[in-house]
């Protein structure tokens, strides 16, 4: 049976309903364009069964929905509707919450509903509820879906009447007018509301220190009381800014200035708060503030094991935090109590490699890069050569490109069920390191890691596991994956032949000395990353500011449609070519 992907976007969602669909042996194409008419040729085309929309934005045009069933997913209850939904739950501080699946209709989210189940509401950001528990249940209920579908081509027998929306929970587009801060009325828990609802789209629109900008990433500590005006900035750590509220304060992780301060709108994007405000060029003396606030980088010992958490925003790695990172992780390896280091990764995701928004506003993104890419090598080559220590990646998250190749350094990788991987590079432009050339092949083999490398798809954690790029998935519930890695870890370092593990590690990275030093890997890796930094035309660079700039592929890229579609998609290309 065939089914077709609308989306706005090939983000996590997307990706994992792809591949959960593409495991049950469906034919799939994804169309990522909002022009109606790119919809109707890639439908005309492909002629498709059914079609999904995993995330939408635009609407479905009235002859593709009258013509073929179209389920969308929507992050609100039954009855909810809005583009704005999860917004306006955090907002509101619903304790429960859901995802509906609908049929398109006339009416945007108004059309019969296929499936729709709730969940408990956490106290956390948008972004963060969407990747864990809207995915989770929108996959399963997709899945349910299509399948029910290919047995019956029909609607569910059960499909209730289509939902009047405007009567029952239809809300607008939220404004920034209604996300606004009011620094002298809003409390700490308050702010940290509105900015989360907004995390990490469009972000909350306000003025600091004289500056107006976009805040993300955002936590409050009303433990520090302050005698200051409210709204103002009291100093910084780890490049997030403390602000004072009327009963506390609260840390500000990302700002994207609103306004062209210094006449580059290129500065435009997201970055460390203390980086952004200097972009402003508003002079502001921030001063450094000790804090009981739990760093972003931080270790914590449980006996013997030594947990190390990077919790850094969107998975990126900057050169600064990089070299933090490596110093936490020394310090556990120092420590002659611990056995096994466990790495955590972050709340939202595990890690995705080197910071690309902290390169691109360098005045040289091209040694930025290199200083950047030595960073996280640094990392992984202690990793790879802990000899005295079980090591253990607690892949909790989603992790891409130099973040996934990370992992594998480690003795054991261990995986929450339906996480997403992609270990790949070549969609930035760049051959690959974190000595990719040895971890990926020890892993899976020299074929299948070219195949993982150029394909540049993402692997579901199910997937991972069948070719051994990961050893253990644990439960999707947050909860029950920390209590079976918990579990996991402590039978580890309980073991009684613990010594001979050790032994067995050191000898075999040994033999893989001798066969190849482990620095000759990182030489010949870095060799061909540091050509593509140098060269000011290389892709990498563009294709690093349009990721930055958020600036959409122009077609959908042909790794994602079927077969029929490639064969076109190439026809069209000689073509203009010609």
């Amino acid at each position: 049976m065939k089914v077709l992907l609308l989306s706005s976007a090939y983000n996590s969602m997307c990706q994992r309903i792809h591949r959960e669909l593409g495991l049950l042996g469906f034919d799939l194409s994804i169309e990522l364009s909002s022009d109606p008419m790119v919809m109707r040729e890639h439908r005309d085309r492909f002629s498709p069964d059914i079609i999904v929309a995993p995330f939408l934005k635009h609407r479905i045009p009235n002859d593709i929905w009258l013509h073929t069933i179209c389920l969308v997913v929507h992050p609100g209850v039954y009855g909810d509707g809005g583009p704005s939904s999860l917004d306006w739950a955090i907002l509101n501080k619903e304790k429960v919450w859901g995802v509906t699946l609908l049929q398109a209709n006339q009416n945007l989210d108004g059309g019969k509903v296929w499936c729709s189940r709730n969940f408990t509401m956490r106290s956390s950001n948008k972004s963060n509820i969407y990747r864990r528990e809207v995915m989770a249940i929108a996959s399963k209920m997709v899945k349910e879906s299509v399948l029910f579908f290919q047995k019956n081509h029909t609607a569910k027998p059960y499909t209730p009447q289509s939902i009047d929306t405007s009567k029952v929970g239809w809300k607008p587009y939220m404004k920034q007018s209604i996300r606004k801060i009011d620094w002298q009325l809003d409390s700490a828990d308050t702010i940290v509301t509105k900015i989360n609802c907004a995390d990490s789209s469009p972000g909350v629109l306000g003025e600091i220190g004289g500056i107006d900008c976009y805040f993300y990433g955002a936590f409050s500590d009303k433990k520090t009381r302050q005698t200051v005006q409210p709204g103002k900035i009291l100093g910084h750590r780890a490049e997030a800014i403390q602000v004072a509220c009327k009963d506390g304060t609260i840390w500000i992780k990302q700002l994207k200035l609103a306004n062209n301060y210094d006449n580059d709108k290129e500065r435009a994007f997201k970055l460390p708060a203390i980086r952004a405000l200097a972009n402003s060029k508003i002079e502001l003396n921030l001063p450094p503030i000790t804090s009981k606030r739990k760093r972003e980088i931080h270790a914590k010992v449980s006996g013997e094991i030594g947990y190390l958490y990077f919790d850094c925003y969107n998975g990126a790695l900057n050169t600064e935090q990089c070299i933090n990172f490596l110093a936490e992780y020394r310090q556990l390896t120092q420590d002659s109590t611990i056995k096994v280091i466990v790495l955590m990764g972050g709340e939202e995701f595990w890690c995705n490699g080197i910071h690309l928004n902290c390169i691109e506003n360098s005045p040289e993104p091209n040694k930025e890069s290199w200083r950047n890419i030595n960073a996280i090598n640094l990392i992984a080559e202690a990793v790879i050569t802990t000899t005295d220590k079980i090591t253990v990646a607690a892949l909790r998250n989603n992790a891409g490109a130099g973040g996934a190749i990370l992992a594998l350094g480690c003795d054991y990788v261990i995986a929450r069920d339906g996480i997403v991987l992609n270990p790949h590079y070549q969609l930035m432009g760049l051959p690959g390191s974190e000595f990719s050339t040895y971890t990926l092949p020890k892993r899976v083999g020299d074929i299948r890691a070219k195949k993982l490398l150029n394909d540049c798809l993402p692997l579901l954690a199910s997937e991972a596991l069948d070719i051994e790029l990961v050893d253990r998935v644990f439960s999707e519930n947050w909860n029950g994956y920390h209590r079976q890695l918990n579990s996991f870890c402590r039978e580890l370092a309980n073991r009684e032949d613990f010594s001979n593990l050790l032994t067995q590690k050191t000898q075999a990275r040994h033999e893989d000395e001798v066969v190849k030093p482990i620095l000759s890997y990182a030489s010949a890796e870095l060799k061909k990353m540091k050509q593509i930094f140098d060269d000011t035309n290389s892709s990498y660079h563009l294709l690093r500011y349009r990721f930055v700039h958020k600036i959409a592929e122009r077609q959908t890229p042909s790794r994602l449609v079927s077969r029929d579609e490639k064969i076109y998609y190439h026809e069209q290309l000689a073509r203009i070519s010609s």
